[in-house]
């Protein structure tokens, strides 16, 4: 990659929302090219329940958090970041890969939350040929309008142009994910614009990863297999001077990890979510950005 170019809109988002995981229990359809999960593993919906409630508690104390009920016919809904995403003025609906996830892009009441509450323009993905799962494919420096695409059976080539065009950026860099990855936004996150967590062996070409992060200078750090595997780069920047990751990640932080996140300012906000990741995905995953 060549320099950066400079940040020139907001990096974080200014409030976000959630799903809560009703009747949790693990989708077949999602586990078959989502190696993050396990369906041997029994789940506690309760636990589950209570985990996201405190996830909620959490986050509000930085930004306006909405919670929105959940539906035991869509289990992944408490994922919403790869269904909804926004940028300001504009809600775009992603075109999931999976049946049991398509579901979740027919809930008028999120719809229409941004559409007549807020008044936001609704983009439909759907209707394009390209699978897309918005920022669970696709991780977006906001500040300098750049997508980081992660290419799997869980979005193409097609889908990325359409999500580019979509979000409205300025430039987008595709990347193959390695074997095993089904989400861009397992392997790396960018962090307030000015930081990038990344594992280089959760790209196809690790050479590629390696170039991403340089781009990044001393905002570079780059973690290890072990810490991808505990969702540590599942993380996200919420505000300028906090990340939220699982308490899982934030335990397998290696101390050089930790170093790094507090050069580049950053306090780390835990949150336990044990059992909503036996669904294959952790805290950034349940966040859905409002910008």
């Amino acid at each position: 990659m060549t320099d950066l170019p400079e940040i020139t809109a907001p990096s974080c988002a200014r409030a976000a929302f959630l799903v809560a995981p009703e009747g949790f229990s693990l989708a077949a359809q999602s586990a078959s090219d989502n190696a993050y999960m396990d369906l041997s593993l029994a789940v506690d919906p309760e636990r589950a329940l209570a985990q996201h409630r405190e996830l909620h508690r959490t986050l509000a104390r930085y930004l306006p958090v909405i919670a929105f009920a959940g539906d035991p016919a869509t289990p992944d809904a408490v994922f919403p970041n790869n269904v909804f995403g926004t940028v300001r003025g504009r809600l775009i609906l992603g075109h999931m890969c999976h049946p049991v996830r398509q579901a979740e892009a027919e809930r008028r009441d999120i719809r229409g939350f941004f559409t007549g509450v807020l008044g936001y323009e609704e983009v439909d993905l759907r209707r394009q040929p390209g699978v897309c799962e918005l920022t669970g494919s696709m991780v977006i420096d906001r500040g300098r309008s750049i997508g980081y695409c992660g290419l799997s059976e869980r979005c193409d080539a097609v889908g990325a142009a359409a999500m580019q065009a979509a979000f409205g950026l300025d430039a987008m860099v595709g990347y193959a994910l390695a074997s095993g990855e089904y989400h861009g936004n397992v392997v790396m996150s960018v962090l307030a614009s000015r930081a990038v967590v990344l594992c280089p062996e959760g790209f196809a070409d690790p050479g590629a990863g390696r170039a991403i992060a340089a781009a990044y200078g001393e905002g570079a750090i780059l973690i290890s297999p072990e810490e991808k595997d505990a969702f540590v780069a599942n993380c996200i920047a919420l505000t300028g001077r906090h990340v939220f990751m699982s308490r899982r990640a934030a335990d397998a932080l290696r101390p050089a990890t930790r170093r790094a996140l507090d050069r580049c300012g950053f306090e780390v906000v835990a949150v336990a979510l044990d059992e909503i990741e036996k669904a294959g995905g952790s805290l950034r995953c349940c966040v859905g950005e409002i910008f």
